[in-house]
């Protein structure tokens, strides 16, 4: 079975990886140097910084190289590698790419990066740019598959969970390098220091879990998403990959699997 790359290797991108890394597809991701994943504990970026993650129970390994990935994934894991640049796609040339970025807009993936092309939310077109684009908005249309169209716009406004949307998000209040203060899974309280950009203190909105923290010494700017609070304070939560990441992977699963049975044979060709 032939390679699928998935650009991107956050929490979204990596219940894609899981699922397709679960039915037997090979799978290689690609990320940044230093990736600015928040929900590290359910991301396979994490394996940039560690060499290695394991994801409820799928292990994702960092690789020099593109070529290296096939020594990784012949074991029914992860390969993750940093390449900023794409050039995975064209050194392996995989039958599948996904692009998990999700930038809200399409930041280069094109029809022919492969002979199936899945893109996540905002920011693409089908049959234009993409094969197919799976919505990634919650609600009725969350995972669903769409090959002639667009996914709903971003709404720029978190999920709201038990009560509480945009406040859920910590955000840097300045440019700057984050220091974190606290650990993914610990239980705090509002006030509660939970990392600081530039000295600035970073306060915790509600009582609630740590779901996600953005990596110690990440240089970030003002704006920029750093953590997220969970007021359910359910720590199994924050080591699980979420119902949104795993219904976006089934989006995913379903459009390959869809489009490879209308593909020629030459598309499924074992190399």
């Amino acid at each position: 079975m032939r390679n699928v790359v998935v650009k991107g290797a956050g929490d979204l991108a990596s219940g894609v990886a899981y699922r397709l890394a679960r039915t037997g597809w090979p799978v290689i991701m690609t990320e940044l140097p230093r990736p600015l994943v928040v929900r590290r504990t359910v991301s396979f970026a994490e394996a940039v910084f560690e060499g290695m993650v394991s994801v409820e129970g799928m292990v994702a390994r960092r690789v020099a190289a593109p070529l290296d990935a096939a020594s990784v994934t012949a074991n029914g894991e992860i390969a993750v590698v940093v390449d900023p640049a794409g050039r995975t796609i064209a050194e392996l040339r995989p039958a599948i790419v996904v692009d998990a970025i999700m930038a809200k807009r399409n930041t280069g993936t094109c029809l022919d990066d492969a002979p199936v092309v899945i893109g996540l939310g905002p920011g693409f077109r089908a049959p234009v740019d993409v094969h197919a684009v799976v919505e990634t908005n919650r609600g009725h249309r969350l995972g669903r598959v769409i090959f002639s169209g667009e996914a709903e716009a971003d709404t720029g406004v978190p999920g709201v969970v038990d009560g509480h949307g945009a406040d859920r998000v910590l955000r840097a209040p300045m440019d700057g390098v984050f220091r974190g203060a606290r650990e993914i899974g610990d239980a705090v309280r509002a006030g509660d220091v939970l990392g600081t950009v530039g000295g600035v203190a970073l306060h915790c909105p509600f009582d609630g879990r740590l779901r996600g923290l953005i990596h110690d010494g990440i240089p970030v700017r003002a704006g920029m998403k750093v953590g997220d609070v969970d007021p359910r304070a359910t720590r199994d939560h924050c080591f699980t990959i979420s119902d949104k990441a795993l219904a976006i992977g089934g989006g995913v699963l379903e459009a390959a699997l869809y489009l490879f049975e209308r593909a020629p044979l030459p598309l499924i060709a074992v190399t």
